[in-house]
């Protein structure tokens, strides 16, 4: 009994630190310049018509590989990484587990839902012996199948899954950058819900998890109506208003807001009077009141208090994560490159030595990385002019400059990205900074 009880315990610590870690990212906290794959650009590519992709390819956060697939480089895959710590923690506060689905998508479960033959950016491929899959886009038709395993009676309701994931549509105009690829970075949470009063619930806890998600992220959204399709009469977008964006969105001051799709005569806000404006904008995420749209093909039933069997009620609630990370690009930007928000830089600040001051550079950089603090140091034997253009190209939140100026001073100068003004402070005030 001893040795089953060590070992269950054993086990549930493995566990603990095992989540604990795939949600902790090892943190690379100083790194130095010349030791990271940075290689920076002075032009834009030719073939990129999207600001998000430009700059981004420029500053050596992606690399393009054809038209909407993009590899992520060290600083990108760090601010992808960030962005999903934000979205995990805010949605593990709703309830949400973690899983992984396949990529690899059975032509039979499309077909039980009638999409093999209607969803028009579906990738389809073949396999030696004739059988046929598809790219997942999407997942109703794997993660139905898969909660019929977990599901039998009303004790296992409310339930809510999800993942992030990558997702592939073929889609005809892949010119936006990353805000609309072939291949991309999605969270999609299922709930799962005992009738549309729960589901109700749940789709309004979604609604304030969200709000607190872009807040975080520095994305002021628009929460939009769109069209709920075939499974409700409404849906919900997060729409983030800029010129990048390929939706258009009607709306008021008043909170009112749109889907061009579904606007009709609509000239006014209903709840003002107000004549509409008309803005582009970007999807960043949607919500849906499935219903039982997918419960019906697949049978997803349960057993509820007095032994009848009911059909499972649905909610999906999607977040592009590449897509966000494209349209903080596209938000925060000048004509030096990106403005990152604090919250999903791959650094906190980027630190510049000039002249013949090494040691006292490297008395800096020991100091910051024995208080852990996150700093890209620009150790390269290159050009002052060189080092600020990278480092406003790259747009890391703090600049901080150490010259023969401010070390007769024993201060170090500091400058907000994007903003003019410079402060020279002493080192401890610095550190204070930096880790507020």
């Amino acid at each position: 009994r001893r040795f089953f009880h060590s070992v269950n315990f054993i086990t549930n610590y493995y566990n603990y630190w095992r989540c604990f870690l795939a949600h902790t990212p090892i943190i690379n906290f100083i790194v130095r310049f010349s030791n990271f794959p940075i290689k920076t650009l002075r032009e834009a590519p030719k073939d990129e018509q999207a600001l998000n992709a430009k700059l981004l390819i420029r500053a050596s956060f992606i690399d393009k590989l054809a038209s909407g697939i993009y590899s992520f480089l060290p600083l990108g895959l760090k601010v992808l990484k960030n962005i999903e710590n934000i979205v995990i923690e805010e949605i593990e506060k709703i309830n949400g587990i973690e899983i992984l689905m396949p990529v690899l998508h059975p032509k039979e479960n499309w077909e039980q839902t009638g999409r093999w033959e209607t969803f028009d950016a579906l990738y389809k491929i073949k396999t030696k012996n004739n059988s046929e899959y598809a790219l997942g886009p999407t997942h109703e038709e794997i993660i139905v199948p898969l909660a019929k395993n977990l599901i039998s009676s009303y004790r296992c309701l409310p339930l809510y899954l999800y993942q992030i994931q990558t997702k592939f549509r073929n889609e005809p105009r892949a010119k936006s950058g990353i805000l609309r690829g072939r291949e991309f970075l999605m969270k999609d949470l299922y709930s799962f819900h005992k009738d549309s009063d729960e589901l109700e619930k749940y789709y309004d806890k979604v609604k304030i998890a969200y709000k607190n998600i872009f807040e975080r992220l520095n994305l002021k959204t628009l929460l939009t109506e769109a069209s709920g399709g075939t499974f409700s009469k409404l849906s919900h977008e997060f729409q983030v208003l800029t010129k990048a964006g390929e939706d258009i969105i009607f709306h008021c001051d008043c909170g009112f807001a749109r889907n061009k799709e579904i606007i009709k005569d609509v000239k006014r806000c209903p709840n003002c009077n107000n004549k509409l404006k008309e803005s582009s904008g970007v999807e960043v995420g949607n919500i849906f009141k499935l219903n039982t749209k997918y419960s019906d093909p697949f049978k997803l039933n349960f057993t509820n208090e007095k032994g009848e069997q009911k059909q499972v009620y649905m909610g999906c609630f999607g977040i592009g994560i590449t897509r966000i990370m494209g349209t903080i690009v596209e938000v925060y930007n000048d004509e030096k490159g990106i403005i990152w928000p604090e919250t999903v830089a791959p650094f906190k600040a980027h630190l510049i030595a000039f002249g013949n001051i090494i040691s006292h550079a490297e008395k800096v950089y020991n100091e910051l990385k024995k208080q852990n603090i996150r700093v890209l140091y620009d150790d390269r034997k290159i050009s002052i002019g060189e080092k600020l253009a990278d480092s406003d190209l790259i747009g890391i939140p703090y600049r901080i400059i150490i010259s023969e100026k401010t070390i007769t001073q024993s201060k170090v100068e500091l400058k907000k990205r994007g903003e003019d003004r410079v402060e020279l402070v002493k080192i401890k005030k610095l550190i204070y900074l930096m880790k507020k």
